[in-house]
């Protein structure tokens, strides 16, 4: 199995294993899209951008505030989450939830595949 495709492995599993987690994708700091398991119509462009640019300013305001280093961003709309962790050195890890979704097992599911993509990457 080629790196990418098992990248993309890793991140059909994170989708598989929970009914909470609808979607999920791999980006660099920069914001360009490595790998995808988003619902079909979602733009990877414009959302491996956002989740990029959500982390760095989680970052920056923990630093500024003096809360140590950042662990994750939680975005919370009426339909659901967002959530977005370091996945390695240069990646991100984003992930959407439904409303209803167990926050806990979906953090626990993401660091394990944070921790399996880190290794894949190197």
């Amino acid at each position: 199995m080629s790196r990418n495709e098992q990248i993309l492995y890793i991140l059909q599993g994170l989708v598989g294993r929970s009914q909470d987690v609808e979607g999920a994708m791999l980006v660099t700091l920069d914001g360009l899209p490595l790998a995808s398991a988003l619902p079909q119509g979602a733009d990877e462009d414009r959302v491996a951008a956002m989740a990029a640019a959500a982390l760095s300013m989680g970052g920056r305001t923990t630093a500024e505030l003096r809360r140590g280093s950042l662990e994750q961003v939680l975005v919370k709309g009426d339909s659901g989450y967002v959530v977005i962790i370091q996945a390695g050195k240069d990646t991100v890890l984003a992930a959407i939830s439904n409303g209803e979704a167990k926050l806990g097992m979906i953090l626990y599911e993401m660091k394990l595949a944070a921790r399996d993509l880190a290794r894949e990457l190197g």
